[in-house]
């Protein structure tokens, strides 16, 4: 048995497509365009590409996009009171933080500075607490973008065992909280987890978001279950430099139902999904109806 490979790329064309439609029609309806301003502190050389990437792929959707590049050493005061410009303006209805900021800023601090309704990225404390207690929250990019491909795979979660490997507050975490969200039984598991092969073995959905490289063999995967891979790993291999996920793709793509690759899986949804966040919030703020299959 092969695995369904779960083309990331194309799904996130797809909702940056009903994105693109839902912003053209609201712009018809209302004259008013959403906005996205991104905020990057130093030179960080990912965060740069990440960055640029953000912003051209909002205009391409027709969205306003505000880019702020600050250099490093600018104070946590200074890029508190832009948070704080950014939080009052009216055309902005979404505001990114780029991580990781300079040593020197908490970014606990910024990002809690942000208005909630305005946090496309989810990471303020209020929405980390909507999320756990089921109310309307924003929710992380990556996390949904994964939701998203696996409702589109499955149609209804409900009653699936997943398992989610990793307990970071940006994917393991509100990973588990979507899941358990659409009524999975769900396990968060761990590198101090006691016998990791067994609890991943249960798995019906098998999210990896540890980053280690091929840190999950095929023989953890449970045949016919779906894995979702969160990492993306930079190793050398034969004297090239290459992209590889938390799993060891080839031995899992002979056992599992469905996979992500790395490069080309979870990936593309983390931008696609924070327009379609964008988009949500336009609509909470202006009072529309939110668009269907775009949120949590």
């Amino acid at each position: 048995m092969t695995a369904k490979v779960i083309d990331g790329k194309a799904f996130a064309a797809r909702v940056r497509g009903e994105v693109a439609t839902h912003v053209a029609r609201l712009k018809a309806e209302t004259g008013r365009t959403p906005g996205l301003a991104v905020v990057l502190v130093g030179e960080d050389p990912a965060s740069q590409v990440y960055v640029g990437a953000k912003g051209k792929q909002t205009v391409e959707v027709g969205m306003a996009s505000f880019e702020h590049r600050l250099p490093a050493e600018t104070s946590e005061a200074d890029l508190l009171a832009l948070i704080d410009r950014l939080n009052r303006d009216p055309e902005v209805h979404g505001i990114l933080v780029q991580l990781p900021l300079p040593p020197h800023m908490n970014s606990d601090l910024v990002i809690n500075a942000l208005d909630p309704a305005k946090d496309v990225d989810g990471f303020h404390i209020s929405n980390v607490g909507r999320l756990g207690t089921g109310q309307k929250s924003m929710v992380p990019c990556t996390p949904l973008g994964c939701l998203m491909m696996l409702r589109d795979l499955h149609g209804s979660l409900s009653g699936l065992t997943a398992v989610v490997v990793g307990r970071s507050n940006i994917v393991g975490k509100p990973m588990a909280q979507l899941l358990l969200g659409d009524s999975c039984t769900v396990t968060i598991a761990h590198s101090r987890t006691r016998d990791l092969a067994a609890v991943c073995r249960t798995a019906d959905i098998l999210v990896a978001a540890v980053g280690r490289p091929e840190m999950i063999p095929g023989d953890w995967v449970k045949p016919g279950a779906t894995v979702i891979d969160v990492g993306i790993n930079r190793i050398e291999r034969d004297g090239k430099k290459k992209l590889v996920g938390d799993v060891h793709y080839p031995s899992a793509a002979e056992v599992a139902g469905a996979i992500t690759p790395v490069p080309g899986g979870v990936g593309p949804m983390t931008i696609a999904c924070l327009l379609a966040n964008t988009l949500t919030a336009f609509c909470r703020a202006e009072g529309l109806a939110e668009p269907q299959g775009l949120t949590a």
